[in-house]
């Protein structure tokens, strides 16, 4: 579709172009988020082949814990491989030097394929188990006008889409962040104007407040396409830093060092309460034990800093129980593959897919984080069922928090390449609900249990918004 017709597309829809109008699910402040109704659907990626899975996440509803809709991607002669796909519209909006044609109006998907540097365009207002495609961006745009290729991560922000890639348009070229519109979906261009010394990326996020952007890295694309490279792994050359940008000049402030033992450095999770200056950012694997970890960065007078905060020992385990990648290690790492933090910054969630558990912390102190519940699920050192009885495969891998903090969704497969080198047997793809107790605690739901046969899950999205997609620009 042209981007004449996807415009026309959202006026003829929308039925809203003429005037403002307020989307009920844009939030001013956490509290008003955690305060809005339960979320009915949740927006699943599948990958392998790649789709978009609409699930019942309604308990009174007669297809509670099933699939109700979906959209499945053209058939490429390869594939796109979704990950971390996003809203066109979120929170943010609502704060000010935000330019907004029309509506605003959390309705589009903006779906990007990692392997493919295609990005899709999904609309989820006329049918919401059901998206459709209203413009498909061919990678040679993507490459083209942003510089950038194998887009990963979709945040919307201030004034306009931002968009992770994790590759360069050229070889061996920097990777970063681009922009595009959020009404015509236009790719603008790359985001930063000084880089500094960052070259490899993965996430990003912002305290807006502070006019601070924050990115991690993974690692170059050669060590990350074709599987997880040993030798990368132990030569320390996936990425190990965090960065600090300035919103307004689009330029690098700081970069923080956590150790090149820290490899992979991925998840940023910030405080959603939009005056605070801290955050978490997972670190896979420490090479030196095979442990992994969660730090905790914060604004020190005019310098930011990180600490590590929480350790998680890798698992002693026979040769014979593990996987080709390990034999030689008789351990299990924990592989941290995901963080997420409630709304009400109470509870940080690290997904332990490796050895198979979720745990929960309590980080009303971000600085002192103290557990307060686990779950074992699947993993190559816990192998648990699912409490309905039916097995998992994989681990707890992306989370994904209701906006009340009172349910966790998780999926099970980490990354296309990657998968087979820690289960080999095959990931069948599944999702989870896991309960949050009062008070502290979690239990997974006996009751939800829904499977992709065919598919691999990945990133879980929710209606009306979660916990890692929207930034409050309120306290209040």
């Amino acid at each position: 579709m042209t981007h004449e017709h996807a415009h026309h597309d959202h006026a003829d829809h929308g039925g809203h172009a003429e005037h403002d109008h307020h989307d009920a699910t844009l939030y001013r402040s956490p509290a008003d988020a955690i305060a809005a109704p339960r979320e009915k659907l949740a927006y699943v990626a599948l990958l392998d082949p790649d789709a978009i899975a609409v699930v019942d996440v309604d308990p009174d509803s007669p297809t509670y814990s099933s699939v109700v809709g979906s959209w499945n991607a053209p058939i490429q002669a390869a594939p796109d491989e979704f990950h971390h796909y996003g809203w066109n519209i979120c929170s943010s909006a609502l704060g000010g030097g935000h330019h907004h044609e029309g509506s605003m109006e959390r309705r589009y998907l903006i779906v990007p394929g990692l392997r493919s540097s295609r990005i899709y365009i999904l609309d989820t207002a006329s049918d919401p188990r059901n998206p459709t495609l209203v413009r498909t961006i061919e990678p040679a745009e993507v490459l083209s006008k942003s510089g950038y290729s194998r887009p990963h991560t979709v945040h919307c922000g201030p004034d306009g889409l931002f968009v992770s890639a994790i590759g360069s348009a050229t070889e061996n070229g920097p990777a970063g962040i681009f922009t595009m519109d959020h009404s015509t979906f236009d790719v603008i261009g790359p985001w930063e104007e000084h880089r500094g010394p960052q070259f490899t990326a993965y996430d990003f996020w912002w305290h807006m407040d502070e006019n601070v952007l924050v990115t991690s890295e993974w690692g170059h694309p050669r060590d990350i396409e074709d599987g997880l490279v040993p030798e990368s792994l132990l030569g320390r050359k996936y990425g190990h830093r965090i960065h600090f940008f300035d919103m307004a000049t689009r330029k690098h402030i700081q970069a923080v060092d956590l150790g090149d033992q820290h490899q992979m450095a991925l998840e940023l999770r910030p405080s959603h309460d939009p005056s605070k200056t801290f955050g978490f950012v997972g670190v896979v694997i420490d090479v030196t034990d095979l442990s992994a970890s969660v730090w905790t960065w914060h604004k020190d007078g005019d310098q930011w800093k990180a600490e590590k905060t929480i350790t998680i020992p890798a698992r002693p385990l026979d040769a014979e129980h593990l996987p080709p990648l390990l034999k030689g290690f008789g351990a299990v790492p924990p592989v941290v593959t995901d963080i997420g933090l409630s709304l009400d910054d109470q509870y940080l969630y690290v997904a332990c897919w490796g050895t198979g558990e979720l745990l929960q912390y309590d980080v009303s102190d971000p600085f002192s984080p103290k557990q307060t519940g686990a779950v074992e699920l699947g993993g190559i050192y816990h192998r648990a069922d699912h409490p309905s009885g039916r097995p998992w495969a994989g681990g707890p891998q992306m989370i994904e928090i209701s906006r009340d903090g009172k349910r966790v969704y998780t999926t099970n497969s980490l990354y296309r390449a990657w998968d087979p080198q820690f289960y080999p047997g095959g990931i069948p793809g599944a999702m989870a609900q896991i309960d949050v107790l009062p008070g502290g605690g979690i239990k997974v739901n006996a009751d939800f249990h829904v499977e992709f046969p065919g598919y691999r899950a990945h990133q879980v999205r929710l209606e009306g918004g979660d916990s890692s997609t929207d930034s409050f620009c309120f306290t209040a």
